[in-house]
């Protein structure tokens, strides 16, 4: 059951941690309000202006958010886990290790936002401009960012895993430690990158331009590299394990050490 607050005042209350499950907050004046690990779950918040508001650490879990106003909001390891967006605002907000799972934010201006170490498992970012962004460590599994703009992003660390990407153009994305595997690169362009070791088992690659790229020691088993370009790509003690190489380009590749055990070298061209 929600809380009750009809007729309440609580400008300047210092709700720090407090419990507000299910509660209506629509209409009232947040003014000075401290919210810091408050409890918000399933609560409605629409249209609430929460501009530059200290939020970390907030559970916002289902909760309405309809044309809030959260730009420049602090919402560091918040939950929001299940919560209606629609027509919120939230440029400029620190969403550091705060949890989005699921969240729609096709888009959304995610001008200034800060992403590092977020959980975006299922996210939509779609079309997003995620130029020169900082994901590192960020939790992008499933994630959708068909479309996106990723030039300059640096995804260190970050987990990819089923992501999609394709057609992506990845050229100067950092992607160090990455885990891609599982993710669908189909057609996606990684001319030079550097991807020592990174994982991309089961990655689908179909396509994929990977000309000169580092994969030294990258794990590629069952990995789809069906016409794939790995023209002087280093594949230098890299796990092909079953992979696909159907019509993959391998001229002036480095394949020393490769483990090719059960891989599809049909008309490969060397």
């Amino acid at each position: 059951m929600g809380a009750t607050l009809t007729g309440a005042t609580v400008t300047g209350a210092n709700l720090t941690s407090a419990n507000l499950t299910g509660a209506n907050l629509q209409g009232f004046d947040l003014t000075g309000v401290t919210l810091t690990g408050a409890v918000l779950t399933n609560a409605n918040l629409t249209g609430q202006n929460l501009q530059g508001r200290n939020l970390a650490g907030v559970k916002l879990g289902g909760a309405v958010l309809s044309g809030a106003n959260l730009a420049n909001a602090n919402l560091t390891s918040a939950t929001l886990v299940g919560a209606t967006l629609t027509g919120a605002t939230v440029t400029g907000a620190n969403l550091t290790s705060a949890n989005l799972t699921g969240a729609n934010l096709q888009g959304f201006d995610l001008t200034g936002v800060t992403l590092v170490g977020a959980i975006l498992t299922n996210v939509n970012l779609s079309g997003q401009n995620l130029q020169g962004r900082n994901l590192t460590k960020a939790t992008l599994v499933g994630a959708n960012l068909s479309g996106a703009t990723l030039t300059g992003a640096t995804l260190t660390s970050a987990n990819l895993t089923n992501a999609n990407l394709t057609g992506q153009n990845l050229q100067g994305v950092t992607l160090t430690g990455a885990i891609l595997a599982g993710a669908n690169l189909s057609n996606a362009t990684l001319i030079g990158q550097y991807l020592p070791a990174v994982n991309l088992a089961g990655a689908n690659l179909t396509g994929a331009n990977l000309t000169n790229a580092n994969l030294v020691k990258a794990i590629l088993q069952s990995a789809n590299l069906t016409s794939a370009n790995l023209s002087g790509a280093n594949l230098g003690g890299a796990n092909l394990r079953a992979a696909n190489l159907t019509g993959a380009i391998l001229t002036g590749a480095n394949l020393s050490g490769a483990n090719l055990t059960g891989a599809n070298l049909t008309n490969v061209v060397r």
